[in-house]
């Protein structure tokens, strides 16, 4: 079974760039350089160096048409027009030597090797570069030697000026890779820096999520406990049930313990680990969560019900809170000293509750935020509460100015189960 070659041919000089102008510079100059040296080159070696006419030309189509095709492959650009320099310096040796003419390269040949070396520096490795190099310098001293009286001394200025423009073109080559390799790593570090963020508020939902269910699986197990001394006149095997449920909702209490030990972070076993026990709050402390932001300086307006919403399911007056929170920290980074409008109500049918935050824009619109870029934590904790009880998040700019952040809790939440498998 024959392997497949990629036969896609590489990419032109400069072809990265985003301007389009630095894309088309090679083209522009090996075109340009092409219609000079061409008719150059069969004129001179004809009727200044004395070869045939038609070998003139022959020779000058090979030293010169290669440059065209340097813009992808400068190596084999160069492997030829060496080949033909290396050709036409022997060509040379059938005619008389000429006093003062240059050999055995001659002016043309100089220059468009000079600008295959840079081509070449710009694309190949270190170990093509010193071996481009070394090969002109080794034809330079062997055809130097066949006929000594014809050397002046110009070869070893092609020499010098080579190595220097392989120097200068490896360099070059180098940083553009290594810019580019460090962007590659940006883009993986920012996808990485998401996710971590992503499992981190997970992780952090998760913490507090234990505190709900916990509740809810000692409630049972008291009840459950204690179901033989409220119920008179349970039978053996009903007593033996509850016992049973008992010990599985104490076992589950266990390991949820377990869990929180894994999802707990370090700090958290120290002076912070007070704050994780704590109880966790919810919409009774949303005034005042809007009474410390108005002392912090943010204008904040508070409308909620009177009186305030009781027996709501524990995960959403725990996100109701939170979002809150993750919503007015966002103004007083982004936009300090706008004004605020935090809305909670209860659906008409009485099936979910509505969180609303709005803020204006900042009223010094040259003062700079306290935050300019983000880390995206606030809505990304946003959209997993939500998730976590099966709502639905709209955030975005407003068309006059300011943000809005609007979140629906449902009351009849989902699994807390397709928060952590998603």
């Amino acid at each position: 079974m024959s392997k497949s070659r990629n036969t896609t041919p590489p990419a032109p000089l400069f072809g990265r760039s985003r301007r389009r102008w630095v894309r088309r510079l090679p083209y522009g100059v090996a075109i340009l350089f092409i219609a000079v040296l061409l008719p150059v080159t069969g004129m001179v070696l004809s009727q200044d160096y004395g070869l045939h006419p038609d070998l003139a030309v022959a020779l000058a189509v090979l030293q010169t048409l290669p440059l065209l095709m340097a813009v992808r492959r400068p190596l084999r650009a160069w492997a030829i027009v060496f080949t033909a320099d290396v050709g036409c310096a022997v060509a040379l040796l059938t005619v008389p030597a000429q006093d003062g003419r240059p050999w055995p390269w001659t002016p043309m040949s100089i220059i468009d090797m000079l600008l295959l070396t840079l081509a070449v520096g710009l694309r190949e490795r270190r170990r093509t570069l010193l071996a481009v190099w070394l090969l002109l310098l080794s034809a330079s001293v062997v055809l130097r030697s066949v006929s000594p009286e014809r050397d002046n001394g110009t070869w070893g200025a092609l020499v010098v000026l080579s190595g220097v423009l392989l120097v200068v073109g490896g360099a070059l080559r180098e940083r553009g890779d290594a810019q580019r390799a460090l962007a590659e790593q940006e883009t993986i570090s920012e996808a990485e820096r998401a996710r971590r963020t992503l499992l981190e508020e997970r992780t952090r939902i998760a913490r507090e999520l234990h505190d709900v269910v916990a509740h809810h699986m000692s409630v049972i197990t008291v009840q459950a406990d204690s179901a033989p001394y409220r119920l008179d006149g349970l039978p053996p095997e009903a007593r033996e049930e509850f016992a049973s449920i008992a010990a599985t909702a104490r076992e589950s209490l266990t390991e949820m313990r377990r869990l929180l030990g894994v999802l707990r972070s370090e700090d958290a076993s120290g002076e912070g680990g007070g704050s994780e026990r704590a109880p966790q709050p919810g919409v009774e402390r949303i005034p005042q969560l809007v009474e410390a932001t108005v002392r912090a300086g943010l204008p904040v307006e508070l409308s909620m019900p009177d009186p305030l919403p009781t027996g709501l399911p524990q995960t959403v007056d725990l996100s109701a809170y939170r979002i809150t929170q993750e919503a007015l920290a966002n103004v007083v980074r982004h936009a300090p000293g706008a004004r605020t409008r935090v809305s909670v109500t209860v659906d008409a049918d009485g099936s979910g509750l509505m969180v609303l935050v709005v803020n204006a824009t900042a009223p010094d619109a040259d003062a700079p935020p306290l935050e300019t870029s983000g880390t995206g934590h606030g809505l990304v904790g946003m959209r997993e509460r939500v998730r976590l009880v099966g709502g639905t998040l709209d955030t975005g700019p407003l068309p006059g100015g300011g943000f809005r952040v609007a979140a629906r809790l449902p009351f009849t939440t989902n699994s807390a189960e397709e928060l952590f498998t998603a």
